[in-house]
């Protein structure tokens, strides 16, 4: 290898940068998965079988990137009523789902009591399922629309029952990319406070990164730092999940049409680099739904040990034109062509079923 890394010791942004830039990707996929085996010795490969239920399109934060927001007055908007939701899940439990992660626009009016009522009745009437929901910006702005703190928010919705919160919304951790793709977000250091704020009262989470509009490599890097340092503290992201930026249908690509889309290479090369420098998340999610089944097949030997969700149902990157689909007995026959161990999980990475 070009550059004299000693890997005995915690990687630098320095050598990250150096690695993710010269090293070929046979070389990666050979440190990633050495890594890999450190954390994971079993060669046991995860996926959790889920629905995404976004309860509302309508979204105030028009993001460039986005293709599935709405606003208040298009023909189109809607919140789902309580009884869709209760169909959702039960077609959910149906196929043993145990978990729904619920995400929506970031509707403007909707206060702190309609997000604690939409729980409460969930995990009243579905003890067994785990509410994985609420990103940051929807965290962030119930606060600041009902007057209370992101600690007050975070307390009153785990009480109702909420057991955990998505990454979603990080994009590129750097306010930089994040002024010229989505202007209206929170800002860098608010992700990290919600996050923190979770961590603090026990809502885990994950930590996410969508790559491929304007960021540089050192951004990239940027954002790999401030998610290590923060795990550092408060040990509370479960997973590290990383795409692709999807661009059909979206208001960037029309203004940037010089954004090119981003190839199977550049995927795995980021997330080799990503095992390696995520010394203290121990688990790393494939996006099949973004690169497809096969090269979410390959990310298991670049770094993966999760194939993340069965996605029965997904909106918001199908709305951007990705079309990818999987079931659990495709998880399980592409986790075992690989020589790995497949198992169903739940949202805290426990095992619920072994299929070896």
């Amino acid at each position: 290898m070009g550059l004299n890394i000693d890997f005995s010791k915690r990687l630098s942004k320095e050598d990250a940068l150096w690695l993710l830039k010269n090293a070929s990707l046979k070389e990666l996929g050979e440190l990633a998965s050495k890594k890999k085996k450190e954390l994971h010795p079993k060669g046991v490969t995860t996926f959790v079988v889920d629905r995404n239920i976004n309860y509302t399109n309508i979204c105030w934060v028009d993001c460039d990137f986005c293709a599935f927001y709405r606003h208040e007055k298009d023909e189109d908007a809607y919140i789902l009523t309580f009884e869709e939701i209760d169909n959702k899940i039960d077609e959910l439990l149906a196929i043993g789902g145990t978990q729904i992660l619920f995400q929506g626009g970031v509707h403007p009016k909707l206060e702190i009591e309609w997000y604690e009522d939409l729980v409460e009745h969930i995990h009243k009437k579905y003890p067994q399922v785990t509410i994985h929901g609420f990103s940051a910006i929807e965290i962030d702005y119930i606060a600041k629309r009902s007057n209370i703190s992101l600690e007050e928010v975070l307390l009153r919705l785990k009480s109702k029952g909420l057991s955990s919160i998505p990454g979603a919304g990080a994009e590129i951790l750097n306010d930089d990319v994040r002024d010229q793709i989505a202007p209206k977000k929170l800002d860098r250091d608010r992700w990290l406070d919600v996050h923190r704020e979770a961590h603090k009262v026990g809502v885990k989470s994950t930590a996410t990164m969508m790559y491929g509009t304007v960021e540089s490599d050192e951004q990239i890097l940027e954002h790999l730092e401030v998610v290590r340092d923060l795990q550092d503290v408060t040990g509370g992201f479960r997973a590290f999940i990383m795409w692709s930026f999807q661009g059909a249908n979206t208001a960037l690509m029309k203004k940037r049409p010089d954004i090119k889309k981003q190839s199977s290479n550049r995927y795995l090369r980021l997330l080799a680099v990503a095992r390696l420098y995520l010394d203290n998340v121990k688990n790393i999610q494939s996006s099949w739904v973004t690169q497809g089944s096969y090269i979410g097949q390959l990310a298991l030997l670049w770094g993966a040990n999760d194939l993340g969700s069965t996605m029965m149902e997904e909106n918001v990157v199908s709305a951007a034109g990705a079309e990818n689909s999987m079931n659990q007995q495709e998880m399980i026959e592409l986790i075992k062509d690989i020589g790995e161990n497949p198992a169903k999980r739940d949202t805290a990475y426990n095992i619920l079923e072994r299929f070896y």
